[in-house]
Formats: C-alpha cells, structure tokens, sequence
C-alpha cells in the first residue's frame, strides 16, 4: 500500500516536471526562432517602427476684424477623469475631502448634481474602481479646467488622486452668429483634427491659416518609445479682416428688423469703404421654418440675379464715356410707351420728355432703352462688350467663398437680341451679383476709381513680428471719367432728394445725406416666365459730399417697395453709423447746406408705422407676441437734444445704447441685464459728445 502511494506522488512529480521541461523547451525554440532564425525580420519591423514618419497637422491660424478681435480661432477645451486605478491613489485623502470636494463640484456646476449626488456618485466609483477613465466634466474651457484642478483633492499631485484631462481642439467663434456665413466653418464640423477650411473665409483661405504640416517619427529612449519632431509644424498665418465689428453689429441688426417687419424670404447686405474697397459688413440672413427665425444662410451678396433698375446708372455711366449722353440736362422724348424691335415696353414712371438725369430720378425704363439703342441698337453685343472694356467681368478675388462673375449674354444682331438689348439697359436678361453692382457705385462714389473689393487686411506668422499687407488694388484706375462720376452722383442724389425721386419718401435721413439708386425685378418660375415674387435692391453711398461708405441691399419677396424695405435698410445703417460716431464729425448735412426735403414724402414717412426701428432681435420677438394678441407695445425713444437725455430705464443695453448714441451721447455701462440707473437724469440738458454711464440689474 505504502510502495503504490509513493509510486503515485513520484508519477505526479514526474508528469509536473515533464509539463514544465517542455513548456522551456518551447519558450527557448521561440526565443532561438525570433533571435537567431527570424533575426533579420524583427530587426526591420522594429526598425520600420521606429523610422515611420507620420504628418504632424499645423495649428490653424486665426481670423480677425480690422482692429484685431478675434472671429474664429482655435480653443483646447477639456474632459476631465478619474482614474481610480492610479498605483499611488490616496484613498485616506480622498475619503478625508470627499465632503468639501462634493460641495465645491455643486458650485461649479450646481444644474448638473447635487452635492448628495456627486457624494454618492463617487464613493460608489471609489469602492467599485471598475472605471479607470471616470468623467467629471466635457468641455471645459482652459480656466474653468484650471479652476477645477484647485479643488480639494483634486489639487494633489496626479499620481496621487488619479485626476487627469483630455484636450480637444475646437474652431471658436466669439460673436457667435454675425458674419458666420461670411467667416465659414471647417470640416465637418467644428471639432476636427485636420481642420481644413469648408465654406466661406476658411476656405477661401485655407491655405493660408492651415499653415505647413510638419513630420514626427518613434525614437527609442531609454525607458519608452516616444514621439519625436523631425521636421516642425508651421503654424498657419493669423489673418486680419476687414470686417468691422461695430459696423458688423449695426447691419446685420438693421437688416434683420427689415425682414422681420416685411416678411422677407431673406436678404443681403454689404457696406464697403469708399477709398480703400474693403468690406466692412457683410450679412446674408434667410427665413427658416424650422427655426421659426432668420439665421445666416447662403451667400446672396456673391451670387447673380437679376439686378433691376440699379443696373441704370451703370448703363448711364456708358453712355456717358460714349459720348452718347452729355448734358444732363438735356431732354429727349420718352412717353409711358415705346415699341422697339417688334416689342412694347411700358414706362410707369415715365413722362413726355425727360433728361437723363430725370431718367434716373424717376427710373424711366424707356428713356434708359433710347439712350442705349441709340449707339448699340444696330450692334446689340457692342454694349457687352463695352462692359468688358470697364473691367465689369473681371473676378474680384475679394476672399468670399462661392463668388460668381457677373452674366451678361453675347447678342447678335436680330430683333430679339436689339430687344434683349433694351431690358439690359434698365436691368433684365442679365445676371449681376450684388456685389458687383456695389462695386460699380463705390466706383461712381470714388471719382471713377475701380478699387477691387476685399475682405483680407493682412497676414501675420505667429510668433513673428513682420505683417504682410495686403495693398489696395484696383480692376481699373478709371472706370469713367471724375467729371462723369460727378454727374452720375448728381443722378443718383436725385433719386433721394429730388422731388420725384423713387426713394424720396423713405431714404432720406435728417443728419447723413444718401444718394443711391432702387431697383426691382420680378423672379423666374422655372417655366421661364416672370412671377410676383419681386426682388427689391437699393444700392448707395453716404455722406453724399464725401462719400466714406457704399452699400447695396437686396431683399426678395419684402411686403414693401424696394425703397421702403431695401432702402430703409441702407437710411438706418447711415443713420446708426452717423449716431455712433463712425462717419466723422458731420455727415454734411447743416441748415445752409442741407438738400430742401419734399413736404409730402417727409409727413408720409414720418407718419409710417415703424414698429421695429431700435429694437433687438429678441425685442422684436417679444413685441410681436404682443402684437398678436392686440395688446402692441412702443417703446419712447426720443432723438434730439431739445427733448434732453432720453429716459432709457427699463430697456435691454442694446436699446439703451442706441438710443443715447443717436442724440450723440458716448455710453459707457456696467452689469448685465437692463437698465435701473442713468448717471445723466432724464430731461437734463447734455452736449454732444459728453459720456454717461448706465447701471444693468445685474
């Protein structure tokens, strides 16, 4: 019995001994395999590990207004964990903090949990330590993660409490919403790692802000493989705009009020610097069902329509540097209907006989068609042509993405092409962006100076103290002549001030005078006939004497005229600009110089029913819920100094500063919220210039 129990424990030793002798036996064939037989194939996989190059992606430049606040630019945002498993992880100390840590969490974010809850939360993390990547928080901007690294506990040391973050690069923009579309986006969306441009000014210039990728490859040290930069990335260049965020402000707000009173399907606005052609302001808003509100859509100011009756002043310009037209005072036969080449055309503004500068004023379709026919009747494409001459097809290059070139058809010489000829001339069968029709009249506006419109300033390298500037160019140093320049201002200021002028009774403006022209036109069904939908344009430059700044505004389907959608736009924009000081110290408007106003046009317009004039979007939507259940609020704004400091408690900072501002106060403010106090009493007499200071509720 005894010699079968040892036989049986020597068979155990024996099978244990043999399992193990032929387990080294393995470990040692494979050691010899990958060692000596496999050598070389090991060698080059590590080595291939070790020299693999990979792209080492650029920080993506920034984006900035003209006085260098930043647009868009890259932000690290942050999630913070836990990791529980952490080999030095102070359990004595966290459960010694867990209270004051539980209380400074609630504070940091009291609409996530309660205090209770974060305790509960983490002790059972805590006891569990299943998780070694807990989440805290996402998104957390740099000194709200700073903040939260002070806590208690949390402020140990990282191998001690486990506390750790993950960076994520995010494509910011500050002003949220305005010029978004002008401003762009990247990839395909607004977190990505290679961040290239997808719309707008970051693809327009992506090349620039994307900067040069650099190369990193794995180097072994002493301890661990780590990646190491061969060749440095290039940071892409930070690139100033020429978009102002003040003026940025007062036109998208101006343009947003205009639809909202007319029930715009959208519109498009731009202003632009006389002398140096760069852009401003730029804002594209367009109606959502979804949203139930406007929001930043396509880039209409880029693309061709049919511009209307403020194509006439650049037909004008060409008969006048033809010769065809040279006093402007001279009248010629028009009638309210003319048939040429087979086909009536109809005048509803026209007369017997008008000069062109009457022809403008009254924006007489007949007498434009008569001074165009009269040299290009017999040779329709010679009118195209001349176009070309002036450089109106030339691409702008402004750095706005999706821009098209203006599309003026090649005409032969049949009776359809001398017709197609005569709707040219006041602004049909033709396809002009607005942008393209402003740049024209900043032309009109800069004595005959074609100065190329912009959207770029300068380029700076991060880290570098040199700027690229970018000069002013232009498509032609002299699209037309000074003196004709002047002539077709004169036009054009009649179109505002005189007494027939199509936009008499709604843009002319108390304190900044503004010429410009209107313009409509009816949009195509897709059978090609016209429809009802009218798009409604006025395009103009202010301060008429000296002029500083064009605008053109488009909107399609307003339930208004384009002067009292369209033109009210530009009149606000001017008289926004003029109240906050950004036109100079006049806008040559006085007693002695100021334009005779016509009576009737000024009590109809001062007579409408403006109910948006100074208000903010949410404003807006506020009294208009009041308006439908016939309960419509006004808010008093007074706007002149005879009536003294306006009262302007209770209003939103917008409101308040706008009003101030318009009767030529400088305002200065501290809080949030609305206003509950005013360092300048209601009623008190003031000067121009002075500062007051106001107090927010909160």
């Amino acid at each position: 019995m005894k010699k079968s129990n040892k036989q049986h424990i020597l068979f155990r030793y024996l099978f244990v001994i043999t399992v193990i002798l032929v387990f080294a036996s393995f470990i040692v064939y494979n050691m010899a395999k990958t060692s000596v037989i496999h050598a070389k194939q090991w060698n080059n996989k590590a080595d291939s590990l070790l020299t693999r190059e990979s792209v080492l992606h650029p920080e993506r430049g920034r984006l900035l207004s003209d006085n260098g606040s930043v647009l868009a630019a890259n932000l690290n945002y942050y999630t913070a964990r836990i990791d529980w498993r952490v080999e030095g992880f102070k359990s004595s100390e966290f459960k010694k903090n867990i209270d004051a840590l539980c209380d400074s969490l609630e504070a940091f974010m009291p609409e996530k949990k309660t205090a209770e809850q974060w305790k509960e939360d983490l002790m059972a993390q805590f006891e569990a330590k299943k998780s070694s990547a807990y989440r805290l928080f996402t998104g957390l901007t740099h000194s709200q993660f700073v903040r939260l690294k002070s806590f208690p506990f949390l402020s140990l040391p990282k191998n001690q409490n486990g506390f750790y973050s993950e960076p994520t690069v995010k494509r910011v923009k500050p002003f949220g919403s305005m010029a978004a579309r002008s401003i762009g986006s990247v990839g395909d969306g607004s977190i990505t790692r290679t961040q290239r441009g997808k719309s707008g000014l970051e693809m327009a210039l992506d090349s620039l802000l994307y900067g040069v990728p650099g190369v990193k490859r794995r180097i072994q040290l002493t301890n661990k493989i780590v990646d190491w930069e061969s060749t440095p990335a290039v940071p892409g260049y930070d690139i100033t705009t020429t978009i102002n965020v003040q003026m940025q402000d007062i036109v998208e707000n101006e343009l947003y009020k205009m639809c909202v009173e007319t029930n715009a399907v959208w519109g498009t606005c731009v202003l632009m610097e006389v002398e140096t052609g760069e852009i401003k302001a730029i804002s594209n808003l367009e109606w959502s069902d979804k949203l139930q509100d406007y929001y930043e859509g396509r880039n209409n100011a880029v693309l061709g329509f049919e511009p209307g009756s403020v194509m006439k002043p650049i037909s004008m310009m060409v008969a006048l540097e033809d010769g065809i037209v040279d006093d402007i005072n001279a009248t010629i036969p028009t009638g309210s209907i003319w048939y040429y080449g087979g086909r009536e055309i109809t005048d509803p503004h026209g007369g017997a006989a008008l000069s062109p500068r009457q022809i403008i004023e009254m924006s007489s379709n007949i007498g434009m068609s008569k001074i165009i026919t009269k040299k290009y009747g017999k040779n329709p494409g010679g009118f195209r042509d001349r176009l070309e001459e002036l450089g109106f097809f030339e691409p702008f290059h402004s750095g706005i993405g999706g821009e098209q070139e203006p599309y003026i058809a090649k005409l032969g010489n049949t009776n359809a092409d001398r017709v197609a000829l005569t709707r040219m001339a006041y602004g049909y069968t033709t396809l002009i962006p607005p942008l393209h029709t402003l740049a024209i009249y900043n032309a009109i506006a800069n004595d005959g100076k074609f100065v190329r419109p912009h959207l770029v300033k300068k380029l700076t390298r991060p880290g570098s103290n040199v700027d690229s500037i970018v000069p002013i160019t232009y498509i032609r140093k002299q699209v037309c002549s000074p003196e004709n320049a002047e002539k077709l201002r004169i036009m054009m200021h009649d179109v505002v001030w005189g007494s027939h002028g199509t936009a008499r009774k709604w843009v002319q403006d108390e304190n900044v005078e503004i010429a410009g022209k209107t313009g409509t036109a009816y949009t195509v069904r897709n059978d090609g006939t016209y429809g009802e939908e009218k798009r409604l344009a006025f395009c103009g430059f202010f301060p008429y004497k000296a002029p500083k700044y064009s605008c053109v505004v488009l909107m399609l389907r307003a339930n208004r005229g384009a002067a009292a959608s369209s033109g009210m736009v530009l009149r606000n924009i001017a008289a926004k600009m003029y109240a906050r000081g950004l036109l100079g110290a006049n806008s040559n408007l006085d007693n002695s110089s100021s334009p005779k106003r016509d009576v009737t046009s000024h009590t109809q317009y001062e007579s409408s029913p403006i109910l948006y004039a100074n208000m903010s979007r949410n404003r807006i939507k506020e009294i208009k819920s009041f308006a439908g259940a016939g309960q419509a609020k006004v808010i008093n704004t007074p706007a002149n100094r005879s009536a003294g400091v306006p009262d302007v408690s209770g209003m939103s900072i917008r409101e308040a500063v706008y009003c101030l501002e318009k009767v030529g106060l400088n305002v200065r403010f501290n809080g949030w919220g609305r206003v509950v106090k005013q360092s300048l009493p209601a009623g008190s007499a003031f000067n121009r210039g002075a500062n007051i200071t106001l107090t927010l509720s909160s």
